[in-house]
This record gives C-alpha cells, structure tokens and sequence, in this order.
C-alpha cells in the first residue's frame, strides 16, 4: 500500500508538469533509463562489478569485527588498549577516507574493499562489544557454580547471550556496505553503480540517478531481508532480532 501510494503520488506530480522533468523525472522516465540501460548491457555489468564489491568488502569488515568484538567484550587488556582508538574512528564518514584509500591502495579495487570493509568492521565491532561486555552477570554465576569451564561458559553461555547484538550489527553492517559503496565509487572507478550515477550527474541524466538509487534502495532491501531471515532462524531464541 505505502508503495502503491508513494507511485501515485510521483506519477501525479510528473502528470502536473509543476517541476519540469530533468529536475525530477516522471517513474515512465525513469523506468525507460532503466530499460535502456539494460539494453546496452551497462547494469548488467555495473550490478555485477557493484555485488562483488559491497559482499567482499562485507565480508571481511564482519569477519574482522565480530573477531575484535570478542577480544574487546572479553578480553580487558586488549579493550584498554584498542576502544578508545577504535571509538575515535567511528565518527570519520567513509566518504572521508576515499582519498586516504586511494593514495593507499591505488585506483583499483584495494581502495573500494578499504573503505567497504572500514564501515562495516566498526559498525559490526561496536555492536559485537556491546553484546560481549553486558552478558547479564547471573548467567555467568549460573555456569560457574554447575562447574562448566572457562571455554564453555564462553560457548554456551557468553556466545548465545551476545549473539542478538552481533546479528544486529552484521544486519546494520549490509545497509552501510552499499552506502560506503558508492562512496568509493564516486572516485576513482570506471565501473559500478556509484560510478554512474556520478556519470549521470555529469550529463544530467537525472532519469538514470533516479533508477540507480531504486535499484540500491533494492538491492540494500533485499540483503537486509537476508541477513534478517538467517539472523531468526540462527538466533531463535530472541525473537526479536
């Protein structure tokens, strides 16, 4: 219904003629960019170089994130020495670290993968912490007086108790890793959907930036529906993550 009302609402206003089309196009114009793009064979390419981007990027930024979380959440020497750093870098945008990513890594797919990664480690560290460090204490006394040893507490009770807040920082970590995409795709790339949008701006094809931030909203809906599905279906004890 939302849906629905929002499309009538667009296609009244392009019926209107109120705001002239190459400031805010009609959703036929927009579906017509879409399709021509398709045609030519550029979506294709630039989803495809776009997926492969935000899921390696992904990958490593949770990986390395859930990996620290543990270490900081559990471990009191290395969150002394590591979350007062890693706190101060949480407020650099992604979109501030392109130009350090690029002198870094150069203009190929190091930087993308940098700048992917950076976000969503932090984001996915930060709410790993989180659910490492205020495991309720009473589950900790219940294991210790029935005996169970230091790994298994960490198996069987830490684990499980933090793990609605890792799922809630890897779902967060999807939506970020397309937004921290097309930040690095505005610079430096020849490919990928941040690149034509950038592209789009340049000719003013606002019909093209207007399908290739639907079809984002999309694809960031869609891996959000994912990750959201797993997290339920791993995590069902917590009904609400």
């Amino acid at each position: 219904v939302s849906f629905i009302f929002i499309l009538g609402l667009w296609s009244i206003v392009g019926l209107s003629g109120v705001i002239s089309e190459a400031i805010f196009p009609a959703p036929w114009s927009v579906w017509s960019a879409t399709v021509e793009m398709w045609r030519n064979g550029t979506l294709q390419k630039d989803l495809g170089v776009s997926l492969g981007r935000a899921g390696i990027g992904f990958a490593i930024g949770a990986t390395l994130g859930v990996a620290m979380g543990l270490l900081t959440g559990r471990v009191a020497l290395v969150r002394t020495l590591l979350n007062p750093f890693l706190n101060l870098l949480r407020p650099i945008p992604a979109i501030a670290l392109v130009p350090v990513a690029i002198v870094w890594f150069g203009i190929g797919e190091g930087s993308k993968y940098f700048v992917v990664s950076y976000t969503v480690f932090l984001t996915v560290w930060f709410n790993t912490h989180h659910g490492m460090e205020y495991v309720p204490e009473t589950y900790l006394r219940a294991a210790r007086s029935l005996g169970a040893s230091r790994l298994r507490e960490f198996v069987t009770v830490v684990l499980p108790a933090a793990a609605p807040h890792i799922f809630a920082g890897i779902r967060l970590g999807v939506a970020l890793a397309f937004l921290s995409l097309v930040a690095a795709e505005l610079s430096g790339a020849s490919s990928g959907l941040g690149f034509r949008l950038q592209e789009a701006r340049q000719y003013i094809r606002t019909d093209r930036m207007f399908s290739l931030l639907i079809i984002l909203g999309i694809l960031g809906a869609v891996a959000d529906l994912i990750v959201h599905r797993i997290g339920k279906a791993l995590v069902h004890w917590e009904q609400g993550t």
